[in-house]
């Protein structure tokens, strides 16, 4: 072998060695990091000069200041298209004690769908919340702050194909009382009670003597006994540093300080003692934060139901209006704010379709809903 050979095999065994290195060093990085879903696509185009890339970057980056508005539960189906590059962005009020749903289902089912919940904050900046992981369609986020917050969804580039977006809440403890549910609910956080010398500070939930008062949580009882306005109660601990439940007016105790207990075990039974002589059986049922005090509880035990699924069809990509005047709004409903107004024979970007509302882009790249009615594909 001549010597340039030789320095050309010891060239190339350097860099095999090299590259393999740093495939290693940042596999071990990755562990400790643990790089986002967006970080790890990004790993895809960097030894390509991606203008589309770029593009695709900037329109996650623009969404977040799209206007649009939805209220809970949602559902929308549409069609993706290769050559658009479309994100996906609503804001939505959550509350703390909620789950948020997110579910996407795809017709073609390798599509990658980058899932991003960022908190809206009061002076107008951004938290981010939540950043799904690569390839995961169907997520389910704890809200731990009440607030506005916005969900944006965005496709991997070259997506094409129908695809169905659901959004719902649900409730992150179980009922605490057993065989009912948001029906059994008469009196809400913030009543008013004692001619307004207080609030009420929990949600009463009625049933008849002698229901099973349930854990709505696993923990650990911290309190039992009869006293003051809740009379026979119980106090629950979720966790070593968690929130405290509060289960007030109860007929009977069945459990002692101390007991560990998992999620629908039997604390008491409904009654009506404490200051609640008056009134039927009902569990009085608060949450207790530590440093806070008390908490609105009802967002922690709503049931909730999920929206309807539509089916994954193939719709059109444009849309032209057949009304003469037609109005556009930040939400799917009539009482959404209007944006402005389109013209008969104009052409609109279909993004999907909510219920009786068309998901729009404008030629400007604005965003909005048009009553469906209004419209006709092309």
């Amino acid at each position: 072998m001549s010597s340039s050979t030789k320095i050309k095999a010891g060239v190339f065994l350097f860099l095999m060695v090299m590259v393999f290195s740093c495939k290693q060093i940042r596999k071990v990085a990755d562990v400790i990091v643990q790089p986002t879903a967006r970080e790890l696509y990004a790993r895809e185009f960097e030894n390509l000069d991606s203008l589309r890339y770029s593009s695709w970057k900037l329109a996650f980056k623009n969404a977040k200041g799209d206007s649009l508005q939805i209220r809970l539960p949602y559902s929308e189906h549409g069609e993706y298209y290769k050559e658009r590059i479309t994100v996906y962005s609503y804001t939505v009020f959550l509350n703390e004690g909620e789950i948020f749903n997110v579910a996407i289902e795809n017709k073609v089912l390798e599509i990658r769908n980058f899932i991003n919940l960022i908190k809206v904050n009061p002076d107008s900046s951004f938290t981010d919340i939540f950043k799904n992981e690569l390839g995961e369609n169907e997520v389910k986020i704890p809200i731990d702050e009440t607030g506005i917050y916005k969900i944006t969804i965005q496709p991997e580039l070259d997506s094409q194909g129908a695809f169905t977006f659901q959004m719902y809440t649900s409730p992150s403890f179980g009922f605490p009382v057993l065989g009912k549910d948001n029906n059994a609910i008469q009196s809400y956080w913030g009543a008013v009670r004692d001619g307004g010398a207080r609030s009420h500070e929990g949600i009463d939930i009625f049933a008849p003597r002698g229901t099973p008062v349930v854990a709505a949580v696993d923990g650990m009882v911290s309190s039992t006994g009869e006293r003051g306005l809740g009379g026979k109660q119980v106090w629950l601990r979720a966790g070593l540093f968690g929130k405290s439940l509060y289960y007030a007016h109860l007929d009977s105790i069945l459990v002692s300080t101390g007991n560990k207990v998992t999620i629908g075990d039997t604390l008491g039974l409904v009654g009506n003692t404490g200051n609640a002589r008056t009134t039927a059986p009902h569990l009085h049922f608060g949450i207790y934060k530590s440093g806070q005090g008390a908490i609105n509880p009802l967002p922690f035990v709503k049931l909730t139901e999920k929206p309807n699924v539509q089916r994954l069809i193939s719709i059109s990509k444009f849309l032209k209006v057949s009304s003469a005047v037609a109005n556009i709004r930040n939400a799917p409903e009539v009482a959404g704010i209007k944006l402005g107004e389109v013209k008969r024979n104009d052409t609109l970007s279909l993004l999907g379709y909510t219920e009786n509302w068309a998901h729009i882009k404008l030629p400007s790249g604005n965003k909005a809903f048009i009553y469906k009615s209004l419209v006709s594909e092309l």
